[in-house]
């Protein structure tokens, strides 16, 4: 977990380390979720977000909110993980959330993400000194970024509350409890959060339910079914739009990093996920 003063701002930081042998590969599809900063060496994996061609990921790849799963492979690498919530993005990148959604995007090339840069080095270049360290160094970059930056906007925090409250079911309802107009709204969520808020409320359904099956797989998709689901057939439309398979099929495929993931998240943060997790966390 980062520091106090990050929390409103970043997730959690999350080491993944693979090895294998020789030129084998592991697969696996990340869910939906917010934008993330990560840090690689080694042999870069391949990925692609929805229907986007494959590309390879850089050393630093910004990858902004998404509504598509990822597919992605992995050889040899080591990669450290920045979870950045949206009052992070608001705080940190500088540019609207949903011109980079859907999308990564290269640090070293592009220029609202420069001042993320110097931590590479300050990680990888003849570093020994194991992950506490790496970590501790991650929250002190971040932490010294906070100095000089812009205040905060309390609406992008209110709204992102509003999102993890599951009893919330519609828009006209989260534009209500803000107080604002729907065309308020509207702009706030594609600015801070990258989609509209219609999109992000049935994100957040879906989430939900992929969570708890994944945290809990011996149960079967109806019993772990969102309560703002209608029935079953509601669910599945909702499935082949944010992986790109029917449910079924997602379970029939093997997540051995999506698995450890989810369980080692649940334990640190108290939520599987990222779209899952709540900002107060820590207060």
């Amino acid at each position: 977990m980062p520091g106090e003063r990050l929390r409103p701002y970043i997730s959690t930081f999350y080491l993944t380390e693979v090895k294998t042998d020789g030129d084998e590969r592991i697969a696996d599809w990340l869910h939906p979720e917010w934008a993330n900063i990560r840090y690689s060496c080694g042999t870069m994996p391949f990925g692609s977000i929805g229907s986007n061609p494959e590309i390879q990921a850089p050393r630093i790849a910004v990858v902004g909110p998404t509504s598509y799963a990822t597919q992605f492979e992995s050889g040899t690498m080591k990669a450290w993980g920045v979870g950045l919530l949206p009052m992070g993005w608001s705080k940190f990148a500088g540019a609207s959330a949903e011109q980079y959604a859907d999308r990564t995007t290269d640090g070293e090339e592009d220029a609202h993400f420069e001042k993320f840069r110097p931590l590479y080095s300050a990680l990888f270049e003849n570093r020994h000194d194991g992950p506490e360290s790496e970590a501790d160094r991650i929250d002190r970059f971040f932490t010294a970024l906070l100095d000089g930056s812009h205040d905060d906007d309390q609406l992008i925090q209110k709204a992102h509350n509003l999102l993890i409250d599951p009893d919330l079911q519609t828009v006209q309802e989260m534009a209500e409890r803000l107080n604002v107009t729907g065309r308020t709204l509207d702009r706030l969520s594609r600015k801070a959060f990258g989609f509209p808020p219609k999109l992000l409320l049935r994100r957040q359904r879906f989430l939900r339910t992929l969570a708890e099956n994944m945290l809990n797989p011996s149960q079967n998709w109806v019993s772990t079914l969102d309560s703002n689901y209608y029935d079953q057939a509601h669910f599945g439309r909702d499935f082949q739009r944010f992986m790109g398979m029917s449910a079924t099929e997602y379970k029939a495929k093997s997540h051995p990093f999506m698995n450890a993931a989810v369980h080692g998240r649940m334990a640190a943060a108290g939520a599987g996920m990222q779209v899952l997790h709540d900002p107060k966390v820590g207060d």
